[in-house]
């Protein structure tokens, strides 16, 4: 007698790691990039230039959002947190003290929605491989 055993496959999804960024308006998102973000890290998410060469204060120049990047490298609660509390806090509340980020708060500038849209902005504008791999950098829920 042949025992088949039942398994289960658990699988990270967009829909278990992601939803954050899930049916978000992408044209607000891009209109409040524009308003908040452009200034720093362009229009088209270029960046600044030498973005990886800190300034002669030690701070990075603001990195492009476009896959050229490393804000693809990231979970969606450290992009949130980061917009929201500001580089040196958010960095800071994960045990890391020692880095002097350029990124200012938007707490109180920008609502947390608001800041989710942009968010959702950013990642559709990346390549559909980009944005798998940045779906795995976020744990499940």
């Amino acid at each position: 007698m042949k025992l088949i055993v039942p398994f289960l496959i658990v699988t990270a999804t967009s829909a278990m790691a992601d939803h954050e960024l899930e049916n978000r308006d992408l044209i607000v998102g891009r209109i409040l990039y524009g308003g908040n973000c452009a200034s720093c890290h362009g229009a088209n998410l270029e960046g600044q230039p030498n973005w990886q060469s800190a300034n002669k204060d030690g701070v990075l120049p603001a990195p492009p959002h476009d896959s050229t990047g490393h804000t693809w490298h990231h979970d969606n609660a450290l992009l949130f947190e980061y917009t929201k509390l500001g580089g040196k806090r958010a960095l800071a509340a994960r045990g890391i003290t020692d880095f002097n980020s350029g990124m200012p708060a938007f707490e109180g500038v920008i609502p947390d929605q608001a800041i989710w849209e942009i968010l959702a902005y950013i990642k559709s504008t990346w390549p559909e491989q980009v944005q798998k791999v940045q779906v795995n950098r976020n744990p499940s829920h």
